[in-house]
């Protein structure tokens, strides 16, 4: 059993969906050519997904997966160069992917609007680095 299979499966506490959240970007993560997805165990504080592109950057998002008041949330952060936030649902945050100015976006819920919001910038972060989706998210539109 792999890190992230163990943190998967003692992840039991869930009634906001936010598990589900997370296995839908996974997925999309999973989806994009040559990115390789690599899961950072923090514990307590955070438990991380990095798709880390071939070249250039250090990574083309983190899905951190953190705890408020005991309940769990995902910060999901992009270089602020790489995407655009057209709704205006992203925190900027200077200096805040590794030392590099970032868009966060907090999920506390499966919301599907939201979600699929925040897939749409994963896609967008992968085409500035030239990375295509190859899986079956290859449809993934933000105007779903």
């Amino acid at each position: 059993m792999t890190e992230l299979d163990a943190f998967l499966t003692g992840w039991q506490d869930d009634s906001n969906g936010v598990k589900d959240a997370f296995l839908r970007l996974k997925n999309v993560l999973d989806s994009l050519s040559e990115a390789t997805v690599s899961f950072v165990p923090r514990p307590p504080a955070t438990y991380s997904l990095r798709a880390e592109p071939p070249r250039g950057r250090p990574v083309i998002t983190m899905v951190d997966v953190a705890s408020l008041d005991g309940e769990r949330f995902l910060s999901v952060c992009f270089y602020a160069d790489t995407i655009t936030d057209p709704e205006e649902r992203g925190d900027l945050i200077p200096g805040g992917l590794l030392s590099n100015d970032g868009y966060c976006f907090d999920i506390d819920s499966n919301d599907d609007d939201h979600v699929s919001y925040v897939e749409a910038r994963i896609l967008e972060a992968a085409a500035a680095f030239s990375l295509s989706e190859d899986g079956p998210c290859a449809e993934v539109d933000e105007n779903d």
